[in-house]
């Protein structure tokens, strides 16, 4: 059997219709027919967690089935992983990556697209660092992307919004832009190769991740704003939407909000030709097709714009799945799941063995209908903040003292907390076999943790879906569960000791 894994980065799931009737963020409906249209033919899954975040971390758990947060942060594959392109080279199976996701590419990512026999990267998303002119990109489009004081356009620095603006500034048709770009050529490979006798194909779309930058029609789809209005912006901030760097007016938030669904509805339209390509080439029934996304986005919820900074909510911890697979298929799945699942599910649908000790159990019995239950928990988080866990009921959020430290894990030495630039060598470190889950020797040395919150947070989800009420202090029969369920967890993947000092446990 072949398996196409569509991955829509930032895809938040109540904007599809298969999951909430509205976004809960604004007042109509958001287009998404093509998701849809899948879902119909899909296993839905409804509690569907994220484990390892953000971007790169959520896709070494899909490609390698390790959930990596409590032993390092965003890094590169390790020379102990197993992933998937590379165990379907070993029997004979062809893969393909088509992405414009730019964080492949950069510093302290490397190993994630090498192992596919091809790779197609549309530049230019972003941070790519792709094109040096113009040197001064339009004033009015940069005024929507930037901060000059912070992201100078004359300025050399690494992660410099300058450069979309660049690599933007002669966009013009709707085919100029990523999303149409990614997913007609994942229609063309899906034409262009079916002599081979099976296949692997990886579709990461980077879109509908921020810069919210959009062609008409959907720049104007779900707002009345001129979307080239120099104040309105299409990359919000990170924090806080009512202080700092990222507040916006309530204005300026409905924008941004507007500039997200017409995002998602490019995606989904764009989307639709891999579909109608399924359909044409008759490829139904010999493929399996999954789509998910690695996390949500936060737009006002809660108080906050984007991810990272604060609590895990569910916005964006709890992610849509959808998986078809030819023959008897549930329609929805409630049982709790992990972003690590995808792992053994791939490789079940290619029919290859997984190997031993990976955190990843298939998706297979539930999509088939011979089993009901998969996990009691789902752990999640961040590398050297808050460990969060699920019982399916409950989100329990426990933060780490405010002048802890953890411990890298890695074969490489990473900036731990800052991803994107030239690692600096490590003097402070040791060397053993320190992990679970391999006999191989890493490097393991200290970060401080960082807070996405001060106080242990504790929701209901079944009765406030929207975590708005912290239960932790006042219902101590369930936190005391839920801290519970967090030992278990922690003890069930052997995590380090340096997690359950810094977590107080």
């Amino acid at each position: 059997m072949n398996v196409l894994f569509v991955s829509i980065d930032s895809l938040r799931r109540d904007f599809l219709g298969v999951y909430s009737d509205r976004p809960g963020v604004v007042d109509y409906d958001v287009e998404t027919d093509n998701l849809d249209r899948f879902a119909e033919r899909a296993t839905v899954f409804d509690s569907h967690y994220a484990g390892s975040l953000p971007c790169m971390p959520a896709r070494r758990e899909w490609l390698t089935g390790t959930q990596e947060f409590l032993w390092r942060p965003w890094g590169p594959m390790e020379p102990f992983d197993d992933p998937i392109p590379e165990l379907a080279r070993d029997e004979g199976i062809i893969s393909q990556l088509v992405t414009d996701h730019f964080h492949y590419f950069q510093h302290g990512s490397s190993g994630f697209y090498e192992d596919f026999n091809g790779f197609e990267f549309v530049r230019g998303n972003e941070y790519d660092a792709w094109r040096t002119s113009p040197r001064e990109p339009p004033t009015g489009f940069t005024d929507q992307l930037l901060d000059r004081e912070t992201d100078p356009p004359d300025s050399t620095q690494y992660l410099n919004r300058s450069a979309y603006a660049r690599n933007a500034a002669d966009f013009e048709a709707e085919e100029d832009y990523f999303a149409p770009k990614v997913f007609s050529r994942a229609a063309e490979w899906l034409r262009e190769n079916q002599a081979w006798d099976q296949w692997f194909c990886f579709v990461d779309s980077f879109d509908v991740h921020e810069p919210f930058d959009l062609p008409e029609p959907y720049a104007s789809m779900y707002t009345n704003e001129d979307p080239t209005n120099p104040d309105m912006p299409v990359w919000p901030y990170y924090g806080p939407i009512d202080e700092g760097q990222s507040e916006l007016t309530d204005r300026q938030l409905e924008f941004v909000r507007s500039q997200f669904a017409g995002s998602v509805t490019m995606v989904d339209r764009w989307f639709g030709r891999v579909l109608d390509t399924l359909d044409e080439e008759e490829l139904w029934d010999e493929t399996m097709v999954i789509v998910g996304s690695d996390h949500g986005f936060a737009l006002g919820d809660h108080g906050w714009m984007g991810k990272n900074d604060f609590t895990v909510y569910d916005v964006i911890a709890n992610t849509p799945l959808m998986i078809w697979h030819p023959g008897e298929s549930v329609e929805r799945v409630p049982a709790l799941t992990s972003a690590a699942d995808l792992y053994e599910t791939i490789l079940e649908g290619l029919n290859v063995e997984p190997p031993t000790g990976t955190h990843s159990r298939s998706l297979m019995p539930l999509v088939r209908g011979g089993a009901t239950e998969h996990r009691d928990h789902a752990l999640y988080g961040y590398w050297g903040s808050s460990v969060n866990v699920t019982d399916g009921t409950y989100t329990y959020h426990r933060p780490p003292a405010p002048d802890s430290q953890t411990l890298c894990h890695s074969t490489s030495m990473q900036n731990t907390h800052s991803w994107f630039t030239p690692p600096t060598a490590r003097i402070d470190v040791d060397s053993g076999s320190y992990l679970p889950y391999t006999d191989a020797s890493v490097w393991r040395y200290p970060a401080d943790s960082w807070l996405q919150h001060r106080d242990e947070r504790l929701y209901d989800r079944r009765s406030n879906p929207g975590q708005t009420t912290n239960l932790a202090g006042t219902d101590e029969d369930a936190t005391q569960h839920m801290v519970g369920v967090l030992e278990r967890a922690l003890d069930e993947v052997d995590a380090p000791d340096s997690q359950y000092d810094r977590l107080g446990l």
